[in-house]
């Protein structure tokens, strides 16, 4: 395990690229009784734990994928299948009225394309190219200029080379030493640029759905990571879809730009499904953490899009893809972010105390209805980002087991 490294990298660079140690995020949400806090709070514990092992005494860190139905195993009539319907949202239309109801429309699927956004594909196929290149290095150049120092650094599955090869920069792109055979500056500006596009999705989500939202005001509350991964190539394996080639992390939003007429494999709450955006378009995925902040309104996608190597272009260009990922600091606690005013304690019997206070009243106005309605319990108890992303990340949650990551945190009378 990266104990010693997990913790070197405690401070993230901001939206702004200023480096700075972001709070803890302080949860204030009521912890519901019959919730089965004390055997999630043991696991929690012992995860803790396991991940602090020396590496001499540490677990197998890649377990073998479970085929199930909302799962599948990787295989070519999968990647062959019809892609499915995208939502489209322009990111032009931010004005407009009817945007929010587009935005809130497309979001209860788990992902959807962004159209009209400032990044250009000039930017983005320059950024392409710099990727290519450094899988092109190397094997003792890529760790030495990406060493590993979880999350960040370049890896390989040694286990099962259709996970590939990936490396996850930070959104500066930067490496641990100065080389002239390195040139990143495309990938640095695409990586600032869609870190701006990610935090307005948030902001704009926040509105649409009714959450707050922990950037506004203080933009350390999330960190960015660019995540480039290249999947297998090879005859066996050029059409197989493996919805954890490239490892996993949790996420906020994730997005990643369309260069060229692409089918990608999301696995959404519902299942893998295959899509094929509009080329010049941006993948916009909601991940677990936007779904946790939402107290469970926002569907989420498991993982980043999947190439499925059936582009048109290059055999090694199709194979890879580019991916921003806002998530958070290792130290953040995570739990719904819902407007004070809107929450219900667990145990209150809310329908029957509110219609009680409406008749005793006289309330009939309509506004004060619709408050009243707006109300909700918690869904999520609150709990570690740092063990949450160990455990989805080492032990590959998505692939190994057929439920969701998230439902040992779910409250389960909510």
């Amino acid at each position: 395990m990266a104990s010693s490294a997990h913790k070197q990298h405690l401070h993230f660079p901001d939206v702004y690229g200023a480096t700075s140690a972001p709070p803890p995020t302080p949860s204030t949400l009521p912890t519901a009784p019959g919730t089965d806090s004390d055997s999630a709070a043991a696991a929690d514990f012992l995860s803790r734990l396991i991940h602090r092992l020396p590496p001499a005494l540490s677990l197998p860190t890649r377990l073998s994928p479970a085929t199930t139905n909302n799962n599948p195993s990787s295989s070519a009539s999968s990647a062959a299948a019809a892609p499915a319907a995208i939502p489209n949202v322009s990111y032009s239309d931010e004005k407009n009225v009817s945007f929010f109801e587009s935005l809130s429309s497309a979001s209860s699927v788990g992902f959807f394309q962004m159209t009209g956004h400032p990044i250009s594909p000039e930017l983005a196929r320059s950024a392409e190219s710099e990727s290519l290149a450094l899988f092109d290095l190397p094997l003792d150049r890529k760790e030495l200029h990406f060493p590993k120092n979880w999350p960040f650094g370049y890896e390989r599955d040694e286990d099962d080379d259709r996970h590939g090869e990936w490396f996850v920069l930070d959104s500066l792109c930067s490496c641990s030493s100065e080389s002239t055979e390195l040139k990143l500056g495309s990938l640095r500006e695409l990586a600032l640029t869609m870190e701006k596009v990610g935090c307005e999705m948030i902001e704009w989500m926040s509105r649409a759905i009714g959450f707050e939202n922990p950037v506004k005001e203080d933009p350390t509350r999330v960190c960015s990571l660019m995540w480039i991964s290249k999947g297998c190539s090879d005859e066996d394996h050029e059409k197989a879809v493996m919805p954890g080639a490239g490892g996993f992390y949790p996420f906020v939003v994730g997005l990643s730009y369309q260069i060229r007429t692409q089918k990608y494999a999301l696995l959404a709450d519902s299942g893998t499904v295959m899509v094929s955006p509009e080329v010049g378009s941006l993948i916009v995925s909601i991940g677990d953490i936007a779904q946790v902040w939402s107290n469970g309104k926002l569907k989420k996608v498991r993982g980043r899009p999947v190439a499925c190597g059936e582009g048109n272009g290059s055999k090694s260009a199709s194979a890879i893809t580019v991916s921003l990922l806002i998530s958070l600091p290792l130290e953040s606690t995570v739990s719904p972010l819902l407007r004070p005013e809107n929450i219900v304690l667990h145990g209150q019997d809310d329908d029957h105390d509110q219609e009680a206070e409406a008749e005793e009243e006289g309330i009939r106005n309509s506004s004060d209805g619709e408050k009243r309605r707006d109300r909700e319990k918690v869904k999520f108890r609150s709990f570690s980002f740092e063990d949450y992303a160990w455990r989805a990340y080492h032990e590959r949650l998505v692939l190994s087991s057929p439920k969701d990551p998230l439902d040992r945190y779910r409250i389960t009378n909510a």
